[in-house]
C-alpha cells in the first residue's frame, strides 16, 4: 500500500527522563507577538491513552510484548477475520475501576461497549471497540503540585471521563521493496498491537498553558505507575497524549475553535507544542485572520519545533457509533468495587501530603514522590529509624547523582534501605565521619554488603 501523508500512527521517540522531578522547558513564544499574548486566554484539554499491562489483549488470548517481531502475536479476533468473536478480558475492567477510583471519578455500575466506525489500514475490522455514551468512569479530578521553578502552587484539573477501548495496529514506513521504483515508499502493517487494551482519560479544559498541561500528563503517568496498571513509558507508546488547544479574548466566555495536536512523545514536547500553538493562534487573531483557525488535527514536528496540518477533525457523526452487539453489558457489583477501593495503594497526592507533613520542603517532596521506586526506598529507609531529612539528603544527593551518571534506577543499585539507615546512624552517632560515610556509601551502591562489615574490614573508625 502506498503511504499517505495523513498517517495518524506515529512512532514515539525516547521519553526524556529528568531529575529530580519531571520538568518541562520554559514557555516559548513566537517572536513579535508578546504584546498580544496578554490579551488572550488559552483553553487546553488533554486526551491520554494508557496501555494496560495485562497478560493478554482486551478481547482475545494473544499476548503483547513491545518490540516483538511484526505480526507474531495475532489471531483471527485481533485480525478482524469474519466470524471471530471478542471475549472481554476481566483484568481490563479491574484496571479501569482502579483508575476511575484513583482519579476520584463516579463509576458507572452499568456500562457498555460501542463500535466506533472508521477505516484505516491498521484497523482491519473497520471499527474500534470503545465506549461512547456510557463510559465506565466520569466526573473526576486529579490534584498536583507544580514544581517550585515553575511558580509552584497546587492545581486541580477535572476529569471528564475514563473509558475502555482497544488499540489499533501500527503502520511501518519502509524504503525497501521491489516496487520502490514506482512508489515513493511502502507502508507495512504490524497488527501485534491491534486489540491491546487501553484506557482513555479525557480531561476537562482546565489548563491554561503548556507547563500546566505537561505537569498534568506527568501526574497521570505517576498515577498509573503507582497503581501498577501500566508502565507508562512514552517511548514505547504506553502513554500517549493528544492535546486540544483554543484561545479566546480575555473576558470572553465562549470557547474559540479547538485544534488537536498529535505526535507528542515527551512531556517537554507537550509544553512546547502547546505554547507554539497558542502563539500561532494569537498571531492569526492579531492579524485579523482568526477565521482561518479551523477545527483540525495538527502534528508536532520535533525537528522544526512547530505544528503542521494533518487532517480536518472528524465529528461524532463521522464515527457512526452504535452498541457493540458481540459483547454484553459491563455490570459492576458494589462488593467488587469496594474490594478494589480497599486494595488501592497510597497514591502520589497522598504521598506528597504525607511527606510535606514530615516537614520536608516541596522540592524534596516532589523528588521523592515522583518515582514510586524511589518513594518505596525512602519509606523503607525511614521505617528502619533513619532521620527523615538526612535520608532525604542522601537519596537526593549522592545516590541520585550516581543513578544519573550510571543511567540506572534505584532498583538497580546494590544498596538496600536497611544499610542506608545504618550508615546514617553511624555518621550521626559519631562512629564514622561524613567523608568516610561517602566512601562506604559508594561501596554499598556498587558491591552491596553491610555498613558494619565494611567498617570492620577497612578499619574505618
Amino acid at each position: 500500500m502506498k503511504s499517505s501523508s495523513s498517517s495518524t500512527t506515529q512512532t514515539a521517540t525516547q521519553e526524556k527522563q529528568q531529575n529530580p522531578q519531571t520538568k518541562v522547558s520554559p514557555r516559548t513564544q513566537t517572536k513579535g507577538i508578546d504584546k498580544h499574548i496578554k490579551d488572550y486566554e488559552a483553553i487546553i484539554g488533554i486526551e491520554t491513552h494508557v496501555q494496560l499491562s495485562t497478560l493478554t489483549k482486551a478481547f482475545c488470548g494473544c499476548p503483547y510484548n513491545y518490540g516483538a517481531q511484526p505480526n507474531t502475536s495475532i489471531c483471527p479476533v485481533c485480525m478482524g477475520l469474519p466470524g471471530a468473536l471478542p471475549v472481554l478480558n476481566s483484568k481490563v475492567i479491574e484496571f479501569a475501576v482502579k483508575l476511575g477510583l484513583a482519579l476520584n471519578c463516579k463509576l458507572s455500575f452499568n456500562s457498555k461497549f460501542d463500535r466506533k466506525q472508521y477505516f484505516y489500514p491498521d484497523l482491519p475490522k473497520g471499527y474500534q471497540i470503545s465506549q461512547f455514551d456510557i463510559p465506565i468512569a466520569s466526573n473526576g479530578y486529579v490534584d498536583l503540585d507544580l514544581p517550585v521553578e515553575f511558580g509552584g502552587g497546587h492545581r486541580r484539573f477535572g476529569i471528564t471521563r475514563v473509558h475502555m477501548e482497544e488499540d489499533a495496529g501500527k503502520l511501518l514506513h519502509s524504503g525497501n521493496g521491489r516496487y520502490l521504483a514506482t512508489l515513493s515508499h511502502l507502508l507495512q502493517v504490524d497488527l501485534n498491537r491491534a486489540g491491546v487494551p487501553l484506557l482513555e482519560i479525557v480531561s476537562e479544559p482546565d489548563m491554561r498553558n503548556g507547563i500546566e498541561a505537561a505537569e498534568y500528563a506527568a501526574e497521570i503517568q505517576r498515577v498509573v505507575r503507582y497503581l501498577g496498571i501500566s508502565n507508562g513509558n512514552m517511548q514505547e507508546g504506553s502513554l500517549r497524549c493528544d492535546v486540544n488547544v483554543s484561545i479566546r479574548p480575555i473576558g470572553q466566555s465562549e470557547f474559540g475553535t479547538k485544534v488537536e495536536i498529535k505526535n507528542l512523545n515527551s512531556f517537554s514536547s507537550v509544553n512546547r507544542a502547546i505554547d507554539f500553538e497558542i502563539s500561532r493562534q494569537v498571531l492569526l487573531h492579531s492579524q485579523g485572520q482568526g477565521n482561518s483557525i479551523v477545527q483540525e488535527t495538527r502534528l508536532w514536528e520535533e525537528g522544526a519545533q512547530k505544528t503542521v496540518t494533518m487532517r480536518k477533525k472528524e465529528g461524532l457523526s463521522d464515527y457512526r457509533y452504535f452498541p457493540e452487539p458481540d459483547l454484553p453489558e459491563v455490570i459492576l457489583k458494589k462488593e467488587y468495587v469496594n474490594s478494589i477501593q480497599n486494595s488501592l495503594p497510597e497514591l502520589p497526592e497522598m504521598k506528597r501530603r504525607r511527606y510535606e507533613n514530615m516537614g520536608l520542603s516541596m522540592q524534596d517532596v516532589l523528588f521523592l514522590a515522583n518515582d514510586i521506586n524511589v518513594a518505596k526506598f525512602f519509606d523503607a529507609t525511614i521505617a528502619k529509624g533513619a532521620d527523615v531529612k538526612l535520608a532525604t539528603n542522601w537519596i537526593m544527593g549522592d545516590i541520585a547523582a550516581y543513578m544519573k551518571n550510571e543511567k540506572v534506577s534505584i532498583n538497580d543499585i546494590k544498596l538496600i534501605p536497611r544499610e542506608l539507615a545504618e550508615l546514617i546512624a553511624s555518621i550521626k552517632g559519631g562512629t564514622i565521619s561524613g567523608k568516610i560515610g561517602k566512601e562506604i556509601l559508594f561501596e554499598l551502591i556498587e558491591k552491596g554488603g553491610t555498613v558494619k562489615g565494611l567498617i570492620e574490614e577497612k578499619i574505618w573508625f
